[in-house]
């Protein structure tokens, strides 16, 4: 099935659903910092609302996500999304507010939609054939890499040149607009059966080492994103570059999540993983040893390609693991993973910048991935090893195949 069969009016339907859901998300950190900058200690003021956000996302996404099911997803992803466009809404409305109200309405912005991702992807999958689900993640992909290479630009402009208030309140809009495209999609996704709170938590917590793997990835890429400006200061190269180098790593990124839906690839999806995450660390690594500008942009560009794929598999591996009833769950889950991966590479960014070279905070990173990407390979063989004994146990002895008289050689 090739991707233009999946492109039709439902699905089309989604993603413009998905961008007013998605864009916010990608606006809110950058649109924060801009909102308060102009106070005294507006940057760290902003720093501190952008955390808090980022802390609503992670809090609110596996508590959300575990109690959304199948047969009334739309209700529960409106609720959430009208949360979140209500409190950006105030966030820009109330811009003078004290900083403690401020960061309550971050908190909920963050905290309030932070199930959608998660649930919308389910709902996409749920719309397309079984043997079309990797392309339709891979389409997804696609659209979230642009989304993100298209909202700082976006963010910053409107800041800028119109009112700091006014990405927030675009924000908000945005978001009440998926509200009201919910209704225009299905209710939600078949699920073969229902799981109860406590198997959820089961089946959700057996596929640790996917959230391990998928947080590893990220915490590389933010490491590499947030040293970028203090890398291009060290090699003597105009911080100007890190705007287009960055867009580079997206464009990249979009690129390989398309490539990458365009066949089935050899090997399991986990072995696929690991070889793509080994590939994004030794592309990271080579911007941190390169002095040429090109040669940094090509390292992005290819890394940004590389972990398009790692992402992919990821999420499918996810998908192969979980009941249907908890795929939402799980990829809330997995969000809460990526986004506390991503606040905890920014802390260690600004430590290790005090103590040591910008290539050599990078090369540091690279380090803390491979040992992840490693510890989660290693719990993907051992849970595949006890369900494979589970197994045996459950059918009895194997079979001696030497005295099988139904053995085929």
């Amino acid at each position: 099935m090739s991707y233009r069969e999946i492109v039709t009016r439902p699905v089309l339907i989604w993603g413009a659903v998905a961008v007013g859901a998605r864009m916010p998300v990608a606006m809110a950190p950058l649109s924060l910092v801009f909102l308060v900058r102009e106070r005294p200690g507006g940057y760290t003021l902003g720093a501190v609302l952008a955390a808090v956000y980022v802390i609503g996302e992670i809090v609110g996404a596996p508590v959300l996500g575990m109690r959304m099911r199948p047969e009334r997803a739309r209700p529960q992803l409106a609720v959430g999304l009208a949360v979140g466009a209500a409190a950006f809404a105030a966030l820009g409305a109330a811009n003078s507010a004290n900083p403690v109200v401020l960061g309550v309405f971050a908190f909920l912005a963050g905290a309030g939609p932070a199930a959608a991702p998660g649930g919308l992807r389910a709902v996409l999958t749920g719309m397309v054939p079984e043997r079309a689900v990797t392309r339709a993640m891979s389409l997804e992909s696609v659209l979230v890499f642009g989304i993100w290479a298209v909202a700082p630009a976006a963010a910053t402009s409107l800041a800028l040149s119109v009112a700091p208030y006014v990405p927030l309140l675009l924000a908000g809009t945005l978001m009440a607009a998926a509200v009201a495209g919910l209704w225009a999609l299905p209710a939600g996704w078949q699920s073969e059966r229902e799981t109860g709170a406590e198997s959820m938590l089961r089946a959700i917590a057996r596929a640790w080492p996917v959230y391990v793997t998928g947080a590893a990835g990220l915490t590389l890429l933010a490491l590499a994103e947030l040293i970028l400006p203090a890398l291009l200061d060290q090699r003597s190269i105009g911080i100007g570059w890190a705007g287009p180098l960055l867009a580079g790593f997206s464009i990249g990124s979009a690129l390989g999540a398309f490539v990458y839906g365009l066949r089935s690839w050899p090997g399991r999806l986990p072995t696929q993983s690991l070889v793509l995450l080994f590939g994004v660390s030794g592309c990271v690594a080579l911007v941190a040893f390169t002095p040429w500008t090109g040669g940094i942009a090509a390292g992005l560009v290819v890394a940004g390609v590389l972990q398009a794929g790692a992402m992919l598999t990821r999420t499918l591996t996810l998908r192969e693991m979980l009941p249907p009833s908890a795929l939402a769950a799980g990829y809330s889950v997995m969000y809460a993973a990526v986004g506390a991966g991503y606040a905890a590479s920014g802390s260690l960014a600004g430590g290790l910048l005090r103590i040591v070279a910008p290539s050599t905070a990078i090369l540091a990173g690279v380090g803390l991935t491979v040992v992840l990407t490693l510890t989660g390979a290693a719990g993907e063989r051992w849970i595949s090893r006890t369900r494979a004994a589970g197994a045996v146990g459950a059918e009895g002895a194997p079979v001696d195949r030497r005295r099988d008289p139904e053995c085929r050689l």
